[in-house]
């Protein structure tokens, strides 16, 4: 069983084959993939998404590159998507078409819980400069946080330094950031604290990983794990437990090798499980089961296996 935690399966890319692209994820061994928003929009067409098919589920969120929408009424209208998923049917206008196997199926629940995360939030310090924008950024982050903590919902959080660089002000600043709001949980026995949220696509130095899961968050691990190149950061991979790693395509970014250069799909989930095996000398049966347990226990789903 694998699991993609971090899939843009919304986006225009996978318009002409969705359905097909949901189908190879089964054949190979994806269970549950996770469709993480960008603003308001992205998080209507996540939830459209999710209630097509029992194995999709929706974050919901603004990433802090897609801002321009954000206004006073932002956060209520992310808590009002939040209380429609899990108690009553959402209104799919323009629904996306559903995929065979949920046609095959019959309909997909309209009360299913489909938001299992607040996401993709965080900051952004590589396409944004101005000091003024990055207050901006941080603001934006510190109320979805506290929705975060009102509906009981981790976070998946976006980090992303000026130059790409693998630390400077952006992971200062969200540490920072995380162990206010993390403090705050813990003292307030908020079950959170236990199960915040992950860093996606994890970019950062060991110390910054370390910090973070000393805050019990887990690390995302992406397709450049597998990449000639990314020697430092399996380094730092082989440093972790893995019991504390998710694995994400990102797609249709982030392509692993040996399909670099092609459009990503969760389907591709395993070269990076394969490749996460290879650090820690194991087995991707073994990969594949921990990661997926990891997702059961920070989204709150069941255990199937």
């Amino acid at each position: 069983m694998l699991t993609d935690t971090h899939c843009h399966l919304d986006f225009s890319k996978f318009d002409d084959d969705r359905d097909a692209v949901i189908q190879r994820a089964h054949e190979a061994g994806v269970e549950r993939i996770v469709i993480p928003a960008l603003d308001y929009e992205s998080s209507l067409a996540a939830l459209r998404l999710a209630a097509s098919h029992p194995s999709l589920f929706a974050a919901v969120g603004y990433h802090p590159t897609d801002l321009d929408q954000w206004n006073e009424t932002s956060i209520e209208n992310l808590r009002n998507l939040i209380l429609e998923s899990s108690g009553k049917p959402l209104e799919l206008q323009e629904q996306v078409s559903p995929s065979r196997a949920s046609r095959d199926h019959g309909d997909a629940p309209a009360i299913k819980n489909q938001v299992i995360a607040i996401g993709e939030i965080g900051l952004d310090y590589y396409w944004v400069k101005e000091p003024e924008k990055r207050t901006f950024q941080q603001e934006v982050l510190r109320q979805q946080l506290q929705l975060a903590q009102d509906v009981n919902k981790p976070v998946i959080i976006h980090m992303r330094e000026e130059n790409d660089s693998w630390f400077g002000q952006a992971s200062v600043d969200l540490l920072e950031m995380l162990a206010t709001w993390h403090s705050a949980l813990h003292a307030s026995n908020h079950p959170l604290a236990e199960k915040p949220g992950v860093l996606h696509s994890f970019n950062g130095n060991l110390e910054t990983a370390q910090k973070a899961i000393a805050m019990n968050f887990y690390i995302g691990v992406t397709g450049p794990v597998t990449y000639k190149n990314a020697a430092e950061k399996r380094a730092i991979i082989r440093q972790l437990p893995i019991t504390k790693l998710l694995i994400e395509t990102d797609a249709p970014f982030l392509t692993p090798a040996p399909h670099r250069g092609q459009r990503n799909e969760p389907a591709f989930v395993a070269y990076i499980a394969d490749k996460i095996a290879e650090i820690h000398d194991t087995t991707r049966e073994h990969v594949a089961r921990v990661t997926s347990l990891n997702a059961i226990r920070l989204f709150g789903w069941e255990a199937e296996f």
